[in-house]
């Protein structure tokens, strides 16, 4: 028995949803639009039922709030941040994230379908069936490679800075923490980008962390509140502060894993890039010790 069933909107919900969702995709893709005024002119119609030109006479600091160039993110403070790339997707990062604070983007059904649309247009990929739920934090939303199948749970927090792979069917729970930078333990400013991978049917569970460069194989799972510090093998469930091999799976004959395409022993790990290559390159001061801080 699936543990999922189908829910419905009635039809003339479902379609006043989808034209909205249409409209919007439309908007966006059309290189003469402003994305910054679609989105505010969205979010005055959404969250006070006006249009942006009567919201800013009547409430001009809401007005302003809405408005993604009258905002700023923690990325656009980084070096690392590519901040054409950016500013592409900021108007739309702005959007997600106020849309998670109204009915519109809390109801799962229209959220989850808000949301893919607006993955498809800010991550490096967004694979079919793509789901993520509400209060999701991404840091630059470029760098996310999301096959199909991939569900993102909430408030899990995905640091895509350095880049991060999230595999076909992977899942991420609910305030699961994903990062792809690391900072020296003798200069905190030092920072070095690692683009994590997270394979094929890998579980992420609740309150796990995975810090960045691991590489977990196809078919992996992180145990909830786990620390993950290391790469993991095919079928291992890691457990623990720092996580460890615990659990073996058995798949012996599962035609399902013939192949793998994740796999730790032999993946061929991105190379690590210095976020800022001239940071205090005359410093004495040399990191003795692989431990990394957030």
């Amino acid at each position: 028995m699936p543990w999922l069933i189908k829910r419905a909107l009635a039809t003339d919900s479902e379609n006043q949803l989808q034209t909205f969702i249409g409209s919007l995709a439309e908007q966006f893709d059309d290189p003469t639009r402003d994305r910054n005024l679609v989105v505010r002119e969205t979010l005055a119609q959404i969250m006070h039922g006006d249009s942006f030109e009567n919201l800013n006479e009547r409430a001009p600091m809401a007005a302003f709030s809405l408005d993604p160039r009258n905002i700023t993110f923690e990325a656009e403070f980084y070096i690392a941040t590519d901040q054409v790339k950016f500013q592409q997707v900021k108007p739309l990062l702005w959007l997600w994230k106020s849309l998670d604070l109204t009915p519109l983007g809390q109801s799962t059904h229209s959220g989850i379908q808000i949301r893919r649309m607006l993955a498809q247009r800010i991550f490096k990929k967004a694979g079919k069936n793509l789901k993520i739920f509400q209060n999701v934090e991404v840091s630059v939303g470029y760098n996310i490679e999301a096959g199909d199948d991939v569900t993102i749970h909430r408030y899990a927090f995905i640091d895509d800075i350095g880049g991060i792979e999230l595999h076909d069917e992977a899942s991420v729970s609910d305030f699961a923490n994903i990062y792809s930078h690391t900072h020296s333990v003798l200069d905190m400013p030092d920072v070095t980008l690692k683009k994590t991978i997270i394979g094929r049917g890998v579980r992420v569970a609740y309150h796990a962390t995975v810090l960045a460069g691991a590489v977990l194989s196809d078919d992996s799972m992180m145990g909830a509140m786990s620390l993950v510090t290391r790469d993991f093998e095919p079928h291992v469930i890691g457990l623990g502060i720092p996580a460890k091999p615990r659990i073996w799976k058995e798949r012996g004959g599962d035609p399902a894993f013939d192949t793998l395409k994740v796999d730790s022993r032999s993946f061929e790990r991105p190379s690590e890039i210095r976020a800022n290559p001239e940071f205090n390159k005359d410093s004495p001061f040399k990191p003795k010790t692989d431990l990394i801080e957030h």
